[in-house]
């Protein structure tokens, strides 16, 4: 086996448990309010990631007043993608939004070319206009598609557009763990201050606390998976196979929730997934940086 094999099979099994953390969540919507959700679950990974971190010395570097800005932009940018992202989650198919999150290194590199002067050509800009009709396509702006939990997920790309510009600025010496751990902890802290002040928490029964705890554990695994995959494989190569989340988002979707998209939606994240895809292979034969880089537990 090599190391890209392996790498692949790594990113598959994170996307696969991303999934299956964005699935359980979904579960919760019936059950707990947003907030609760997000604060129970950020706690245990919180913990999870403060326990990596420290075995991995992360805590002993110290980080210059640039990084500490950019990792508080990062961390804020990450609350409002939580916000968006889950409420969307609760009210719109699995699939629907994991499609529509995939243009999200489409938005990437366009706004890397805007604010970061990061050099974009015609066929890459090309391939980021197309895959804008394929986010239409999903979304289907009119009286009877387009509802008001669509635009959270733009809203949600936006965010994570932030993010990893962010991110990207950020120097090499930052550990990504210790990232990770400060992010997880500042979400987790804005939630449940915001769920004090609505003073609406209920008690978490057996069912609930069972989905909270899979779904902490499935982001925590699909993390180090996809940390292990860059690794261990080729960026050029393991990258596209971050697009396989999107055929688990169907297949969960289905199963759990009984959900198909109509076609309008499956073209739509075809043609998304089909622009990455050009971007990806673009980058890797024009030898520029991923504009996609596997990121830390997505909310």
């Amino acid at each position: 086996m090599t190391d890209n094999f392996r790498g692949a099979l790594l990113m598959l099994g994170s996307m696969a448990f991303f999934t299956l953390n964005d699935s359980c969540t979904k579960l919760l919507a019936d059950s707990l309010p947003l907030s609760q959700v997000i604060t129970l679950r950020g706690i245990l990974t919180s913990l999870a990631t403060a326990l990596i971190a420290w075995r991995l010395g992360a805590f002993a570097v110290r980080l210059s007043a640039r990084d500490r800005n950019l990792i508080v932009l990062r961390t804020a940018a990450e609350a409002g993608t939580a916000y968006f992202f889950i409420t969307a989650l609760f009210n719109m198919p699995l699939a629907n939004v994991t499609a529509v999150l995939q243009s999200t290194p489409l938005i990437v590199t366009l706004a890397a070319a805007l604010f970061l002067g990061e050099p974009v050509g015609w066929r890459r800009l090309g391939a980021i206009l197309v895959g804008f009709v394929g986010v239409l396509l999903i979304l289907r702006p009119g009286p009877e598609g387009f509802t008001i939990y669509s635009a959270y997920t733009l809203a949600a790309v936006g965010l994570v557009t932030v993010r990893d510009l962010a991110t990207r600025k950020l120097s090499h010496e930052v550990p990504s763990m210790l990232v990770s751990f400060v992010t997880a902890t500042g979400v987790t802290l804005a939630f449940a201050v915001a769920g004090a002040v609505q003073a609406d928490w209920v008690a978490v029964d057996a069912r609930s606390g069972a989905l909270i705890l899979a779904a902490a554990v499935a982001v925590l695994v699909a993390y180090l998976c996809s940390v292990a995959a860059i690794r261990c494989g080729e960026i050029s190569f393991v990258s596209p196979f971050r697009y396989s989340g999107l055929l688990f988002a169907l297949l969960l979707g289905l199963v759990i929730f009984g959900h198909w998209p109509e076609w309008p939606t499956l073209a739509g994240a075809a043609i998304v997934v089909s622009s990455g895809l050009f971007m990806l292979y673009r980058e890797r034969t024009l030898g520029l940086p991923p504009t996609a880089p596997v990121k830390t537990p997505r909310s």
